[in-house]
């Protein structure tokens, strides 16, 4: 890290966000400013390794100045420094091509850790932030699953987990009680809903959605 830059509107915590930055990272060269149209044109002057950016401005997000960043300079390490854990601003700042979240009333040791990360290629995250990206991300895996069994009818969610046991058509014919074809042509309606084309990739379907207990097709 050579250039940093900390965009932060209250004067003791772009101080103590300065300090941060300069224990973290030795020889480094910080420009700390209030506003937005300060950091703009610090840009114009300068290209910066990290830039510590905060959410609440007087004139405006900080999350534009990311999104901005990303599109002129994406070689800069943006960096959110904020009060808010939100899903909201969370996401909007990640989206916008944040690439470290970190809460300010963390401990200062922590932060640091944080930061120091940064060179570790471990991306600046306050643990209560992680945790809300890996729920985020749980509920979206969990969501998906429930949409591709809903999908499915009764009948082809049975079937399906029939073949995911390793049951042949011909088996599950007998044991549902419907013919060879009717059976082929549940298995053909499975392939094409869950966008699959073999046997080992229904199984791996039916695991995934929780309708087997493995990818062994043992429960």
């Amino acid at each position: 890290m050579q250039y940093a830059l900390i965009l932060e509107d209250h004067n003791d915590t772009r101080q103590w966000l300065t300090q941060l930055v300069q224990q973290a990272f030795d020889g480094i060269t910080v420009s700390a400013v209030p506003t937005l149209a300060a950091a703009r044109q610090a840009l114009q002057q300068q290209r910066f390794n990290l830039a510590i950016i905060d959410i609440n401005l007087p004139d405006g997000s900080g999350i534009e100045l990311v999104r901005e960043i990303d599109a002129t300079t994406p070689e800069t390490y943006c960096v959110m420094a904020t009060i808010y854990d939100d899903d909201d601003h969370l996401f909007s700042a990640l989206q916008a091509g944040a690439q470290g979240y970190l809460l300010k009333e963390q401990p200062q040791q922590e932060l640091l850790t944080r930061m120091q990360g940064i060179l570790r290629g471990e991306p600046p995250l306050s643990p209560a932030v992680a945790r809300r990206v890996l729920r985020h991300f749980r509920r979206r895996v969990e969501s998906k699953i429930i949409d591709e069994q809903s999908n499915l009818s009764a009948r082809e969610t049975e079937v399906l987990t029939l073949i995911a046991k390793g049951l042949n058509r011909n088996e599950i014919a007998a044991l549902l009680g419907i013919t060879g074809n009717t059976t082929a042509g549940y298995i053909k309606s499975i392939y094409q809903k869950l966008n699959v084309s073999s046997r080992a990739e229904a199984t791996l379907e039916a695991s995934r959605m929780g309708l087997v207990g493995g990818r062994d097709g043992k429960n």
